[in-house]
C-alpha cells in the first residue's frame, strides 16, 4: 500500500507540481501580509485600550476613551468568537447582499487579506494590551518623572519591551495563519488547500493529494518555527557581555562582566573532550607522555 501511495504522490507531483507550488506561494504570501497588517491593527488597538485617564480629566476625554474602548472590545469579542470561515462568508457575500451589490470586493486577494488581517488583529490586540500592562509600572512612573509624555513613554520605554515579549505570540499567530488560510477556499481564493480540492475533484485521488497537503503544511510550519526561534535568539543578544561606564566615579567600582554559566560549562566540556582525544592520539602513536611536566628537573 505504501508503494502504491508513493507512486500516486509522484504521479500527482509530476502532473500538478507547479499548481501545488503556486498554492504554497499564495498561502505564504497571504499569511505574511495578513500577519503584518494584523500586528499593526493589534498594536493600535492595544495602545488605545491602555491610554490612562482619571476622574479628574475632562468629561469629553473620558467619554471618547470609553467609546473607543467599547468599540475595540466589541471588535475583539466578535472576531475572536466566530470562525474565520464564517467571517469570510459574511464579508465576501454579505456586503453585496445587504447593499444590493453596491459594495463588494473586486479582488479575492483583497478580501482574503482583509479577513485574515482583522482576525489576526483581534488576537494581537489582547496580547499587546496584556504585554503593556505586564511592564513594571515603575518604568512608566520614572518616564513621567523625567518629563516624558504618554506617547514618548510608549514609544521609547514600554513598546520596545512589550514587542520583545510579544514576539513568540506574533510568531505563533503567523504559524496559525499559515494553516487557517485554508478556509479561504470558501470564497474561491486559490491557496494551497484549494489546490487539493481541485486536484482530488479532477482525478479522484483524494488521499494521495491530502498526504501532499499534510507534508506541505507541516514543512511550512516547521521551517517557520525554526526561523522564528533564530530571530528570538538574535534579538536576545550575546549570552556574555560587559557593562562599561565612562563615569569616573562609577568606574572606581569596576565594570560589570556577565558570563553565561551554561556556555562556560559547554566550553569546559568541549576543551576536556579535545584533551582526551589528544591524549588518545598520543597513546596510539607511542609517544611518551609526562604526567607532570613540572616534575622534570
Amino acid at each position: 500500500m505504501l508503494i502504491t501511495l508513493w507512486q500516486d504522490i509522484v504521479a500527482l507531483l509530476q502532473q500538478y507540481g507547479q499548481t501545488y507550488l503556486l498554492g504554497i506561494l499564495s498561502t505564504l504570501g497571504l499569511a505574511t501580509i495578513a500577519t503584518f497588517l494584523g500586528c499593526i491593527i493589534g498594536f493600535v488597538c492595544g495602545v488605545l485600550q491602555t491610554i490612562p485617564h482619571a476622574k479628574s480629566d475632562p468629561w469629553p476625554k473620558r467619554a471618547v476613551l470609553a467609546l473607543i474602548r467599547a468599540i475595540i472590545r466589541i471588535y475583539v469579542e466578535v472576531f475572536r468568537g466566530t470562525p474565520m470561515i464564517l467571517q469570510a462568508v459574511f464579508i465576501f457575500y454579505g456586503l453585496p447582499y445587504f447593499t444590493n451589490n453596491a459594495l463588494q470586493f473586486g479582488s479575492k486577494w483583497g478580501v482574503a487579506i482583509f479577513v485574515v488581517s482583522i482576525n489576526t488583529g483581534a488576537y494581537i490586540a489582547e496580547s499587546v494590551r496584556g504585554g503593556i500592562i505586564s511592564v513594571d509600572p515603575g518604568q512608566t512612573e520614572g518616564a513621567k518623572a523625567i518629563g516624558m509624555s504618554h506617547v514618548q513613554t510608549m514609544r521609547f520605554v514600554i513598546l520596545p519591551q512589550a514587542l520583545r515579549n510579544l514576539l513568540p505570540q506574533i510568531g505563533n499567530n503567523f504559524i496559525i495563519n499559515i494553516k487557517d488560510t485554508s478556509v479561504m477556499f470558501i470564497i474561491g481564493f486559490a491557496e494551497f488547500f484549494s489546490v487539493h480540492k481541485m486536484v482530488s475533484g479532477a482525478i479522484f485521488k483524494y488521499f494521495p493529494s491530502a498526504t501532499i497537503e499534510m507534508v506541505g503544511y507541516l514543512t511550512l510550519t516547521l521551517v517557520s518555527s525554526f526561523l522564528l526561534r533564530r530571530l528570538e535568539r538574535k534579538l536576545d543578544g550575546a549570552a556574555e557581555y560587559e557593562l562599561v561606564n565612562d563615569d569616573a566615579i562609577v568606574m572606581t567600582a569596576g565594570n560589570y562582566t556577565y558570563r553565561d554559566p551554561e556556555r562556560i560549562r559547554r566550553r569546559h566540556a568541549k576543551e576536556a573532550a579535545e584533551l582526551r582525544k589528544s591524549a588518545q592520539a598520543m597513546a596510539w602513536s607511542g609517544e611518551p607522555q609526562s604526567a607532570n611536566p613540572g616534575s622534570e628537573a
